[in-house]
Parts: structure tokens; sequence; C-alpha cells
């Protein structure tokens, strides 16, 4: 004889989740709607507003006033702005626009928001991919160049010389002297523009497998009119350069490569004796017991599964995703040559580490 048992459900839990599901859904929504608000440039003029009606933001936006109206709906019910009923006066508080304007850089989360839209835009082809297994390739990402160059901006280049460069001693001295300096999975170049401007002594090379990329790195530098600095589309991991840079960075890079191995050891080949590579990685600890205290663990296993992940598939590689963890990316750090290799975190970037180190044996 079969016997059942009814499923005794805790309602304070059950309750709970349900409240957390709701939570989500209009944490989803409010994250395409601060998009929205950041590309169309809505939040920078609110900012400089005094309360104002729907009709004059949009006025002043240029935009048309039923979809600001909305839009406004969307942020009012969000808790972004304030509105007042009886004079249909928006505020977008002070407190608020610290962290959502173009002038709040580096702290804009908005920037950050737009990678919701980014990445459900391909949310077809990895629901197909969690049925073949393979990857989806950089080409179907839209706006992916686009972001991550908004997003270099605030979490490397605006950084750069007052936290970055302090990490290896000696070195901002040694880049106003000279030294030869690469860029590893450059994307659309903005760090390594920074640098030229800054240190005209020094000589600058970004490598970067998309040709899209590169072309709009280029086109920055010759807008600038820097002469010290070039872009190159590479396959990182066919790169011959032996012994001839100082320096090498790689921003957020290396565990998207289709091949992370090869490449660490062409970087570590192409290093001079007294060279020092430089790798900003995802904070991960590699042991997701201890990454569900991460502040934006979820986040970044979204980005991971959604972009990281999948595009290193997409070439034939092994998929490390941007949760790789400090434990793995030590282990192949060792693995491609490099030695004394010292991790550093910076107390504003908690979504980051910070790997400097020199050739083994050298």
């Amino acid at each position: 004889m079969c016997t059942s048992h009814a499923l005794q459900l805790d309602q304070t839990k059950t309750d709970a989740f349900a409240q957390k599901m709701l939570d989500v859904m209009n944490g989803a929504g409010l994250a395409l709607m601060i998009s929205v608000g950041h590309r169309t440039g809505l939040f920078d003029i609110m900012a400089e507003l005094p309360p104002v009606t729907s009709e004059r933001l949009a006025e002043k936006a240029g935009l048309s006033e039923r979809y600001v109206r909305e839009w406004l709906g969307a942020m009012t019910t969000g808790g972004i702005v304030e509105f007042a009923p009886e004079s249909k006066l928006y505020r977008l508080p002070a407190e608020h626009a610290a962290w959502l304007t173009r002038k709040a850089s580096p702290n804009n989360m908005a920037v950050s928001a737009q990678w919701v839209a980014v990445l459900g835009y391909v949310e077809d082809h990895i629901v197909q991919a969690f049925h073949h297994g393979r990857g989806v390739p950089y080409s179907a990402y839209n706006r992916f160049h686009e972001v991550m160059a908004e997003e270099s901006m605030q979490s490397v280049v605006a950084g750069l010389q007052e936290h970055i460069l302090p990490l290896v001693p000696g070195l901002a001295e040694r880049l106003a002297r000279g030294i030869d300096v690469l860029d590893v999975g450059c994307g659309s170049g903005r760090a390594m523009i920074h640098l030229a401007e800054a240190f005209p002594n020094s000589r600058f090379q970004g490598f970067d497998a998309s040709e899209e990329a590169v072309a709009a790195a280029t086109a920055e530098a010759c807008r600038r009119g820097l002469t010290n600095v070039r872009f190159a589309a590479k396959d990182l991991a066919t790169m011959q350069e032996s012994q001839a840079f100082d320096l090498i960075t790689a921003f957020d890079a290396i565990h998207d490569q289709a091949r992370p191995a090869e490449v660490l050891e062409n970087i570590a080949r192409a290093l001079r004796p007294d060279g020092t590579f430089l790798m900003q990685d995802i904070s991960g600890s590699g042991h997701l017991h201890h990454d569900v205290e991460h502040p934006v663990g979820t986040f970044l296993y979204t980005i991971s599964c959604m972009h990281c992940m999948s595009v290193s598939l997409a070439n034939g590689g092994p998929g490390l995703g941007a949760m790789w963890g400090k434990t793995k990316a030590l282990e192949m750090l060792a693995a491609g040559g490099f030695g004394d290799v010292r991790v550093e975190s910076l107390e504003h970037d908690p979504l980051n580490f910070w790997y400097i180190a020199g050739v083994a044996g050298r």
C-alpha cells in the first residue's frame, strides 16, 4: 500500500520567499529603467534642475513627454525620484544623484545597470547553449564594448594613478622616465590612452581579439593626437613577443580567454627580466560556500554564466568564468611561469583582486 504525506511548509519562510521574489521583479524592472535613465541623460539633467514637471523635464532632455512620464513612474515607485502629487513635481535627491549621474563617476551605478539589458539581449542564445553546451560568441552581444568601455573608465581608469599604480612600488616613477607597456585584452583602450597622456616618455601598446574594439581605441588615440600608443587586433594565445615589455597589464580579461593558460605563458615570455605583470580580476574565492557572502555574488555569477564563461566556450575554451577565484588564478599564474605573486585589494573596490607578479627564475 502506498502512503503519502502532506508536505509541511513553514509559512513564515514561504511568505518571506514570496516577498523576496517580488523584490527581485521590482529590482529587475528598476535596473532596466535606470539603464534607460543613464542612456537618455535624464539623471544628469534632473540633477541640475529644481523640482520639475514631466513636461519640463522632457523639454530639457529633448525627449517624448509620454515616455518620460512613464519612466518617472518607475523611478518614483522604485524610490529613486521623489514626487509631490499636489504640484506634480519630480525631484532627484542629491543623495541619489551621487550614485546615478555622469558627474558622480566613478560611483555611477547607472553604468553597471546597463549590463542587465546587454545580457538580456542574448538570453535566447544562452538558453540554447544550456542544451547544446557550446558558448555564445562576442558578436552576439549588443553594445558590449561600449558598456565595457564605460565600466572600465570607472573601475580602472579613474583609479589608475591614485590607487592602482601605487600597488607596484616605484612604477609611477619608471613610467615617468619611460618604459614599454602592453595591455592584453585592451578592449577600447581607455586605460592605455589615459596612461599615454599621463606618461609621454613611455611607450604603450594594446592587444585585443576584437577588431571593433581596436578600431575604436585607435580612433580615440588619433583624436587625442597621441603618438606613444598603438593598438592591434591579435589572438593573445598566439602572440610571440619575447622580453619586450617592462609592464604588462590585464584588466578583467584573462578569465574570458579561450586559451588562458597559453595567454599567461605568452605574457611571462613577453616580460623583461625585471618586468611586472599586473592583473585585475574578479574577487571570487573559487568556493561557492564563501561566495555567498560576496556583496554582489549573484550579479557576478549571472555575468559569468551569460557572458564570461560563454564567450570562452564559444571559442573552444575551458569556460573559467568570472568567478574562477583566487585559488585557481594563483595555480594558473604559477603554471604560466610567474613567481612571487602578491594579491592586493583596494578599499574602494570590493569587486576585484589585483595580482602583482614577476617571472619565476629571472
